[in-house]
């Protein structure tokens, strides 16, 4: 039995797996259009078809990285506090590789950054209107962004018992 043909969907997704792999591994210096379409297996034109530009595909790659991120975030109730539980809980596991590709893009590309800034500004006005104090919801915004920058380039990140307790104190603010 032959395999499925990959769909442009699926090719897109490995172009984007590919470029975080190489922003993780590589840093920017070695993100380029080639690196990133030899890593996944495309031709260049291939690539190009799926992303215009480096721009463009480091503005694909945080969409890639940020969409989830997105839909936990819009689905919270409107009890309050479910998005900034929702949020807490995005924390349950340590910050995964991907996010340092996804810092490594912002900080490679200006726009980016805007757009991950706009990210950022969306969760934070939801965050600020989740029917418990704004300055609580920030703080565990704040919290949590903290501890995956920790534990994505290992500053003395938190042993596994002292970072359980301390989602668990972040819990209980909410409360």
């Amino acid at each position: 039995m032959s395999e499925k043909p990959d769909t442009p969907t699926d090719t897109r997704a490995r172009i984007l797996d590919a470029a975080g792999r190489i922003l993780v591994r590589d840093g920017s210096d070695g993100f380029t259009i080639a690196a990133v379409a030899k890593e996944a297996g495309v031709s260049k034109g291939g690539l190009f078809y799926h992303f215009e530009s480096k721009d463009q595909l480091i503005a694909g790659l945080i969409q890639h990285y940020v969409s989830g991120f997105d839909q936990l975030i819009a689905q919270a109730s409107d009890e309050p506090g479910a998005a900034t539980r929702a949020y807490l809980r995005s924390a349950a596991q340590p910050a995964p590789r991907p996010v340092l590709a996804l810092l490594a893009a912002a900080i490679s590309n200006p726009a980016a950054l805007e757009s991950l800034n706009q990210r950022y500004t969306t969760w934070q006005r939801r965050l600020d209107h989740d029917g418990i104090p704004p300055h609580v919801a920030t703080l565990v915004r704040c919290a949590i962004d903290g501890l995956w920058l920790a534990e994505t380039f290992d500053l003395a990140a938190p042993n596994p018992a002292t970072r359980s307790r301390m989602l668990a104190e972040l819990e209980k603010l909410i409360d």
